[in-house]
């Protein structure tokens, strides 16, 4: 059972945040590592997290599921306040610069769904099908990879 955390707590303990947020306290840390997240410490060297932390938390959450690499979820979380609780427009601007970004990793997930059992272009020529859809590998001459499946301009 989760741990209760009363609404009016402005600072959560690593125990708290790990309970309310569903995040490993080993998770915590590392997101702290990568500067994704913050704490300040107590006289006795204990880590408290701004309640706000757990938006970040989710933020992270969410867009790792997605498959946003934590390079770009901290460049993101780098544009929002530091000194302050992000507001509804901050998170807006932040989902408005993602849009071409999420709108590309959709189609690539719905190329990969409609797509999979077929050919990817990959070049391996093992398929029956392959002869048909790449032969004699003409899709090497374009570059590694899986073509068939590929969207440009989406980063691993």
């Amino acid at each position: 059972m989760s741990e209760h955390v009363p609404w009016d707590h402005e600072e959560l303990t690593v125990g708290e945040l790990a309970a309310r947020s569903g995040v490993a306290v080993s998770a915590l840390h590392f997101y702290e590592r990568k500067g994704l997240i913050g704490s300040r410490r107590t006289s006795g060297n204990q880590r408290r997290y701004h309640r706000a932390t757990l938006r970040r938390v989710a933020f992270i959450r969410v867009s790792q599921r997605v498959g946003i690499p934590l390079a770009r979820i901290g460049e993101a979380l780098n544009a929002l306040p530091g000194d302050r609780t992000p507001t509804a427009k901050d998170w807006r601007r932040l989902s408005q610069a993602w849009q071409a970004d999420l709108d590309t990793r959709i189609e690539q997930l719905q190329r990969l769904r409609d797509h999979l059992t077929d050919c990817i272009g990959c070049g391996c020529l093992s398929l029956r099908k392959c002869a048909l859809a790449n032969a004699h590998d003409e899709l090497g001459a374009t570059g590694p990879g899986p073509h068939h499946l590929l969207v440009e301009g989406l980063d691993p």
